[in-house]
């Protein structure tokens, strides 16, 4: 099998990049730079997380109207999807899917109002970083959609999931739109993302 992380189906979403992270290898083993303020990605991080998972565990569909993220694969093998809701984004509606693979490294970055989850197909390890601290934020922005809502679009390739307790109650995209009434997440930025 082929293990190249990247998009598998959807298109690109405005403001949202995948970056191929650089192992440098050698005998003693590698280093990797994971974050880089040049890379001019849409966060500015404020927390950094490990998060383990294990095989079939899903987490979210989670909307934040606040905060941009970073999501890194370090091992494992998992699948990230993201839901374009911003009212005003050149991209409204568009879904995409990708595949991380530890062999490849990557990174995932996206601004706020970005529905996304992430699938894991066995036991993984990720870095995830946000630009507002866990502390600072609660329910008022922590929303989410159930996870295979036929709405959203996005083509799992499963149909069984581990969820969280909270994320088995999350409601369709269409009910989550009706509960968030009128918000305007889209910035336009001053400069465009590398």
């Amino acid at each position: 099998m082929n293990k190249i992380s990247g998009l598998i189906a959807g298109d690109e979403i405005y403001q949202t990049e995948l970056i191929k992270i650089k192992e440098n290898k050698d005998y003693r083993g590698s280093f990797s730079e994971i974050f880089q303020e040049y890379w001019g990605t849409c966060i500015k991080p404020v927390q950094w997380s490990v998060v383990k998972s294990e095989k079939n565990v899903f987490r979210g569909m989670h909307l934040h109207k606040r905060h941009d993220e970073y999501f890194c694969l370090l091992t494992g093998h998992c699948l990230v999807g993201l839901k374009d809701i911003r009212p005003g984004s050149p991209t409204e509606g568009y879904m995409s899917l990708y595949e991380l693979f530890e062999e490849d490294m990557a990174a995932i970055t996206f601004p706020k109002g970005l529905l996304h989850g992430w699938y894991f197909i066995e036991p993984s390890i990720h870095l995830q970083s946000v630009s507002e601290a866990y502390a600072d934020y609660g329910k008022d922005d922590n929303w989410g959609v159930v996870w295979n809502a036929p709405d959203l679009g996005i083509p799992w390739p499963v149909s069984e999931v581990i969820l969280s307790e909270r994320a088995q109650d999350f409601p369709t995209l269409a009910g989550l739109k009706a509960s968030l009434g009128a918000w305007q997440p889209f910035e336009k930025s001053l400069s465009e993302p590398r």
